[in-house]
């Protein structure tokens, strides 16, 4: 499940790691049929031998615990099942971590999809994007696309991001906090 905004206005921002990380995954599992459904748009692949579906609540980034919700109910799939690529502010540009479990460190998208799953726990891949410059409001920053040297380190990120999902899928998390964190 990638966070994001949908429309062109968001397409490139800070806010949308979690969106280009999930169409880079679903790329390299040749998802390219996707479709609508349950507020999200939907892709199917195999990623890690293992069948995925790909998704991006459609319903702007406060509100994704509903679309995320009513696919995990559709397709029988626990919370402890569900993998959340986003955007943190709390992590350099260019690096990821992954966890399981926490709060939503203020992260309305993480806020919704807690209330609406009533729990807190299921994987987080998070994709540094560091935080705004000076008194920049950070609802600013994050609706923003990035420029030079942080426009490479963001889409680094997010191509990490996306090498860390199947390996997560693989080799748990231990693992993958040991190679990506």
């Amino acid at each position: 499940m990638g966070l994001g905004n949908p429309g062109p206005e968001y397409e490139g921002t800070r806010h949308n790691a979690g969106f280009l990380t999930v169409m880079r995954l679903a790329e390299e599992a040749n998802a390219t049929f996707w479709k609508d459904e349950c507020g999200a748009k939907t892709a199917r692949g195999k990623l890690a031998g293992k069948d995925v579906l790909f998704a991006m609540p459609q319903s702007f980034m406060n509100t994704s615990g509903g679309p995320v919700s009513k696919l995990l109910s559709r397709y029988d799939v626990k919370p402890d099942e569900l993998i959340v690529i986003h955007d943190e502010l709390d992590i350099p540009p260019g690096t990821i971590r992954v966890k399981f479990g926490g709060g939503h460190a203020g992260h309305n998208g993480l806020r919704s999809i807690c209330d609406k799953l009533g729990t807190r726990d299921w994987y987080r891949v998070r994709i540094g994007i560091g935080r705004p410059p000076g008194r920049m409001p950070v609802a600013d920053y994050v609706l923003k696309r990035p420029r030079g040297e942080e426009e490479e380190l963001f889409e680094e990120a997010c191509a990490l991001g996306a090498e860390a999902v199947p390996y997560l899928m693989e080799h748990g998390l231990e693992r993958t906090q040991g190679k990506f964190n």
